[in-house]
């Protein structure tokens, strides 16, 4: 399914060769997330991201960069993470070099301009504003500070107005210097191109420059805080027509040997529109129109969340519902057709992504970055279809208890007064 190369230098290439594709997409990792920010700099790794394209050695204004690869109808883009930041970029196959140097050029050779920077500011505020005034937005960002603590995991990816302000040009470079380093960036390429011929590319790209080999010591995360770290309950009130739930517990760290138990898990949770939490909140109850589950996973910790937005009135019957169904999990095994159909729709789901050049390209890239190993098509189904039902409510008994329940919700006045009594799994069953 790949093929991988260290360069001398430690950046490290991943490729995929897809005969006949007519498209070429290429994801360059960078190790280097909010968990590697220094205090005080909360928000630069973001910020970094945003300033790569703002001009390059060879590509030096934002319509440089845009134009280079939109003149032949391909996309670029990026995102912050946590403990990464990915930057990619897809093109029609016969664009190869093209998509590979502009990539080359925003990870290796950003010109970090210090009036562009002044000027991202503004976008970057307006950006922030845009997540707190989404209600749903802000209810996840509530959230991660619940389980996660006022620390790098917990807080704003993209900072506070306050904290992207006071970074200064001197502060940003001496974030790309120390984290942005060949042996911190893994460059995943898919497309019909060979791995020699994508390896030759990438070495030219991302070639030793101005900085780019020379690197300080790379900062060295803190440990993740024990969860959960922060309030049971958070509410932020507003004048809103719904309440905007999130409702989780702490989960496993990444690589966990019961990684794939709890995707299978959270699948017959909380995902597409025949999970229970789709099924019972929505469909049989009808609380809420939008109602699912996701899994945050890092090096050290992770955490299960359920999202969901109601109307004020039946907030309580909703966290009822949702704490029925993890209860559920826990005392009852999964049937076995139930079973078979998420293993079925979470295999089927995966083979119909990686059919394209782009998802490909970020599961092998993404694998080889975070992961301790990189699991093909045939392994990653193999994984899924030996989780078993004993299993499932084994996972369930140990993540799913009272003390590690966390609650953000946004709602208006008045509609979570004593919402805390109602956390509790065996409030509705025994």
């Amino acid at each position: 399914m790949y093929d991988r190369t260290a360069l001398p230098d430690g950046l490290r290439v991943i490729s995929a060769r897809v005969p006949g594709a007519h498209s070429l997409s290429i994801a360059a990792y960078v190790l280097a997330g909010t968990r590697h920010e220094r205090p005080g700099d909360a928000g630069v790794a973001h910020f970094m991201e945003h300033l790569t394209f703002k001009g390059t050695a060879s590509y030096p204004t934002t319509r440089a960069v845009s134009e280079a690869i939109e003149e032949v109808g391909g996309g670029c883009n990026a995102a912050t993470d946590r403990e990464s930041t990915v930057y990619w970029a897809r093109v029609p196959s016969a664009e190869a070099d093209r998509a590979v140097r502009v990539v080359g050029e925003l990870v290796a050779r950003p010109r970090l301009d210090p009036a562009e920077a002044t000027r991202e500011k503004d976008v970057i505020v307006e950006e922030i504003r845009s997540y707190v005034d989404d209600p749903a937005e802000y209810a996840g960002i509530l959230f991660d500070r619940a389980m996660f603590g006022d620390g790098p995991l917990g807080r704003e990816i993209a900072g506070d107005e306050t904290s992207v302000r006071g970074l200064t040009p001197e502060t940003i470079e001496a974030f790309w210097r120390a984290c942005y380093r060949p042996d911190a960036v893994v460059v995943s390429v898919v497309g019909d191109l060979a791995h020699e011929d994508v390896v030759g590319r990438v070495a030219a790209a991302f070639a030793p420059g101005p900085g780019w080999a020379a690197r300080p010591a790379r900062p060295i995360p803190d440990a993740a805080p024990s969860v959960p770290a922060g309030e049971r309950v958070l509410v932020d009130r507003r004048d809103t027509s719904q309440v905007q739930v999130a409702l989780g517990v702490p989960a496993l760290r990444r690589d966990h040997p019961d990684q794939w138990v709890l995707e299978v898990l959270n699948c017959v949770l909380g995902e597409g529109m025949s999970s229970r939490l789709f099924l019972t909140v929505r469909e049989e109850r009808g609380l809420a129109y939008d109602v699912d589950s996701y899994l945050v996973d890092y090096a050290d910790t992770g955490a299960m969340v359920v999202r969901a937005g109601v109307d004020p009135s039946k907030v309580r019957r909703a966290i009822r519902a949702i704490l029925d169904e993890l209860a559920r999990l826990r005392d009852e095994d999964v049937p076995a057709n139930e079973l078979r159909k998420v293993q079925g729709y979470l295999c089927g789901r995966l083979e119909l992504r990686l059919e394209e050049t782009r998802h490909l390209a970020s599961w092998i890239g993404a694998q080889e970055a975070l992961h301790e190993r990189v699991h093909t098509l045939e392994e990653a189904e193999a994984e899924i279809r030996a989780v078993d039902a004993p299993s499932i409510r084994r996972l369930a008994g140990g993540l799913f208890h009272d003390a590690g329940l966390r609650l953000a919700m946004v709602a208006p006045k008045g509609s979570a007064r004593g919402i805390d009594t109602a956390l509790t799994l065996d409030g509705g069953r025994r």
